[in-house]
């Protein structure tokens, strides 16, 4: 028998209802995992580790991460209306952004699934997502204006603000391959957003994405579409999507109008992953500081992103394909947490939504 080789995660819980549903996510990989496969290291990041360092992402925590195989990230950031003092301010900046740079993770994934025993908090009609909606959208994240220059002036008495949207061919052709390999292992369709109609970026980006797919992902079916128009179609007809490759602000933008679609984030798993595979997997929502410690909050988005992690970043296809059907088992049960709770289900907190989805595994697992 070989010996197992353990698989050192980093934990940064961060703040608000990070704790909480990190927990949850941790108690699913161990029941996944074979004795000493994982190996959990936590570390502090956001209002936590201000707290102890003085700053957001402190060197410790960078060094823990560098030394694990992955990251299970939860959520930073404090109240609204402390968002003005020193321990928040440019929180999310400092954590997340800053994590992305130094581990230079390229490409997001954020997928977005409506759930069919979830349909009805799904702010859409019934008849467009009737056909089921289950696509995938892979942003950029190291390029585009939030990279490019940035700068305040004074021309003729008047403010002046610039900031500068920028891309080459070799950061475009990375993230491309990214999204053409995500299309092979789902239908083989790739649809790509740009505004090539008018900016140059998005001529090149289009031009670039056509060179990568027809040189080496034949069996990919490829579309362009506009942004604008990519925008109307997620509401209009989302079941039309499989894979979304989109540059960073459009990325940015277009992710959180598809994340309504399941009809609450706390479904909304995602990850970020670098040119070497290394990544870092976070649900979509934020800290929630309005129901932290009060036991509510919605541990799937951080399960199914420990699945991604399991996939994407261990090659654990089957585990993490029990991890969600054990999900699905029990939103087919009617359990429900209150952001997704309807009449007539069961309603119940983060600890036992947890506990449920952990006992459907075992289920499964023992057929």
């Amino acid at each position: 028998m070989s010996e197992i080789k353990t698989k050192r995660i980093a934990v940064l819980a961060g703040d608000g209802i990070g704790e909480e549903v990190v927990r949850e996510a941790v108690k699913v990989l161990e029941l996944v995992g074979e004795k000493g496969e994982f190996q959990f290291v936590k570390a502090l990041v956001g209002g936590q580790a201000f707290d102890e360092y003085g700053e957001h992402l402190p060197g410790e925590t960078v060094k823990v991460c560098r030394n694990s195989d992955a990251i299970l990230f939860g959520s930073v950031g404090g109240p609204v209306s402390e968002s003005h003092l020193l321990k928040w301010k440019n929180c999310e900046v400092n954590s997340i952004l800053a994590l992305r740079k130094e581990f230079g993770f390229l490409a997001n994934f954020r997928p977005a699934r409506v759930y069919s025993d979830l349909v009805c908090i799904c702010p859409l009609k019934e008849d467009i997502v009737a056909y089921g909606v289950d696509l995938l959208i892979v942003r950029e994240l190291l390029g585009d204006i939030y990279f490019g220059e940035h700068s305040v002036m004074v021309e003729d008495g008047k403010r002046v603000a610039i900031d500068i949207a920028r891309y080459d061919e070799d950061e475009i052709r990375a993230v491309a391959h990214v999204a053409f390999k995500a299309a092979q292992k789902r239908s083989g369709r790739l649809t790509s957003v740009d505004k090539a109609n008018v900016l140059e970026t998005s001529r090149l980006w289009r031009q670039t994405v056509h060179e990568v797919g027809e040189a080496e992902y034949p069996d990919v079916e490829l579309s362009d579409m506009l942004v604008d128009n990519c925008a109307m179609q997620l509401i209009k007809n989302p079941s039309q999507f499989d894979v979304i490759l989109c540059s960073n602000f459009m990325g940015d933008i277009l992710s959180d109008a598809a994340a309504v679609l399941p009809g609450s984030l706390g479904l909304m798993p995602s990850a970020s992953i670098s040119a070497s595979g290394f990544g870092l997997y976070e649900p979509s929502g934020g800290s929630a500081q309005d129901i932290a410690g009060m036991g509510v909050a919605n541990p799937i988005a951080q399960i199914l992103s420990a699945a991604m992690m399991l996939a994407f970043s261990f090659e654990m296809f089957e585990e993490a394909s029990l991890i969600e059907s054990a999900v699905e088992l029990a939103l087919a049960e009617g359990y429900r947490t209150k952001d997704i709770y309807s009449e007539g289900k069961i309603l119940v907190g983060t600890q036992e939504m947890g506990d449920i989805i952990c006992s459907k595994l075992m289920d499964i697992t023992r057929r």
